[in-house]
């Protein structure tokens, strides 16, 4: 009887397997992403539906979880190594102060600069069933892929991928 319960979870991995996917990467239906407007760590306003014309890579996140504090240093180097203005990094604090997320930035990943979702209501919008997330939308603001769980996103097979995606 357990063996069943696995074989929805062996499908969905040998089908990511098939599309060409990297590990943790599910495709989406592509329904719109929800609303994103949240201020920056710096306190400037970021609008998710101004964001039309180029991919967005939507990441949740918090200091207290150590898949994240394990990722973080991989998406510091992907946005260095894979600068192109057809694909925005967009990092979501989740229900944090600006002072941790601060203190923990400024030694693990300087250059990224955070949206603060201080009290959490634009995750509980998105449900991302758990930190970190990583929502890939589309150009026209539809949910593409979804990556569960701290990813290395700079190693070949997710900066492939991520170049493969934004190139059409």
């Amino acid at each position: 009887m357990k063996a069943l319960l696995y074989i929805p979870l062996l499908y969905i991995v040998l089908a990511a397997q098939a599309a060409g996917l990297p590990p943790g990467v599910m495709v989406m239906d592509g329904r719109p992403a929800p609303a994103l407007v949240l201020e920056n760590i710096d306190g400037e306003p970021w609008d998710i539906s101004k964001q039309r014309g180029h991919w967005l890579f939507v990441h949740f996140w918090a200091t207290w979880c150590g898949p994240c504090r394990r990722e973080m240093p991989t998406i510091q180097k992907l946005a260095e190594t894979l600068q192109d203005d057809r694909l925005e990094i967009v990092m979501v604090n989740t229900a944090e102060t600006e002072d941790e997320v601060f203190s923990f930035l400024g030694i693990v990943a300087p250059d990224l600069i955070p949206l603060m979702d201080t009290d959490g209501l634009v995750t509980e919008i998105w449900q991302p069933r758990g930190l970190p997330a990583t929502f890939l939308v589309d150009p026209e603001g539809k949910i593409r892929y979804l990556a569960l769980g701290g990813q290395d996103w700079n190693t070949p097979p997710y900066r492939d991928f991520l170049r493969r995606i934004i190139a059409h």
